[in-house]
């Protein structure tokens, strides 16, 4: 799986312009369905099996966008600044490099603040493309970017910008090349524009109108800084139980527990105090529907160099699987 969470994290698809990051994936499914359409918000959407009197129409969505940048103004000296797509952590910012979708790249820095130690505010960072003027500079306004960083491997670990959620992208696929007779009509949804409030997943769940959803996605893995809301890297997926946007029904979690000890499958319970995930949308469309999220834990997330644990990866693949090959009885 290295090599596919390679090809898809260095793929540059920031919310809303998602188009280069759903070819690639669907160059890497197009064998799996011969059911696969884009909607008119740019979802991927892949619907493998039909229901029958034991199954149940699941939906399982996973995020292709990633957070990014956009051009809000060129200043007379050919300095760059910007605003956010999705949530951007001034604290990672300094330093660091973007490229935009144009090819352009440049280096990120910030006004000099009154005190060294502070760490300033979006408004106050700019980017640096080498123009020495406005006209000179090779960047308009609405020009989006995002971090420029390569792929690492780390031990059985591996670092890399957009593992949120180009990592979970990777689950689903490895997951659908795994499902075999399946009871339940499955669609597998490559959302759009979650890092902006969740669009895609949004409009997707109310075209499928599922009986059940279920969200992939990262969550903070906080182990290394001592902070009791955590799950660990390297303990396996979390399964959430509750995030700031919404509360998972009882009887998923008991369903995704139940069925990790039986297949000896390591597992973590999530209690998330920052953030939430497609499940929060996905939960309240149309009527409501039953749902839950499995959690990739992921150190350092909305940063150039997210980390995963590839033992955690792998233990997702394989407990997506076991949920979704055999009837689903939530009690």
């Amino acid at each position: 799986m290295k090599t596919l969470l390679k090809k898809l994290t260095e793929t540059a698809s920031p919310s809303g312009y998602e188009s280069a990051i759903r070819e690639v994936i669907r160059s890497e499914i197009s064998s799996l369905s011969s059911d696969i359409k884009v909607d008119a918000l740019g979802n991927l959407i892949v619907t493998m099996g039909k229901k029958t009197d034991k199954g149940l129409r699941v939906m399982i969505a996973a995020h292709m966008d990633e957070i990014g940048v956009i051009v809000s103004h060129v200043e007379k000296s050919g300095l760059v600044r910007f605003s956010n797509l999705g949530t951007i952590l001034p604290q990672y910012l300094a330093g660091n490099r973007v490229v935009f979708l144009n090819g352009i790249r440049g280096v990120v820095n910030h006004d000099l603040p009154d005190d060294l130690q502070k760490v300033m505010p979006l408004n106050k960072h700019f980017i640096d493309v080498g123009a020495t003027s406005d006209k000179d500079c090779p960047l308009k306004i609405g020009d989006v970017g995002v971090f420029d960083r390569c792929f690492v491997e780390l031990g059985n670990r591996v670092s890399a910008k957009s593992l949120d959620d180009r990592v979970s992208c990777a689950v689903m696929i490895e997951t659908m090349k795994k499902i075999k007779n399946s009871p339940n009509e499955l669609v597998f949804v490559f959302s759009t524009q979650e890092e902006v409030q969740s669009k895609g997943a949004t409009t997707a769940a109310y075209e499928i109108e599922p009986d059940l959803a279920i969200a992939l996605d990262v969550t903070p893995s906080l182990d290394i800084l001592r902070i009791k809301m955590q799950v660990d890297l390297g303990k396996g997926p979390a399964i959430k139980v509750r995030d700031v946007g919404m509360l998972s029904d009882p009887r998923v979690v008991s369903w995704m527990e139940n069925t990790a000890k039986k297949n000896k499958i390591a597992c973590q319970l999530e209690v998330l105090d920052i953030g939430t995930t497609d499940a929060r949308v996905m939960q309240i469309s149309k009527a409501g529907m039953p749902s839950g999220a499995i959690s990739i834990p992921c150190r350092y997330v909305h940063s150039p160099s997210e980390v995963v644990d590839m033992d955690d990866v792998q233990a997702t693949v394989v407990l997506l699987s076991e949920l979704l090959n055999n009837p689903i009885n939530l009690k």
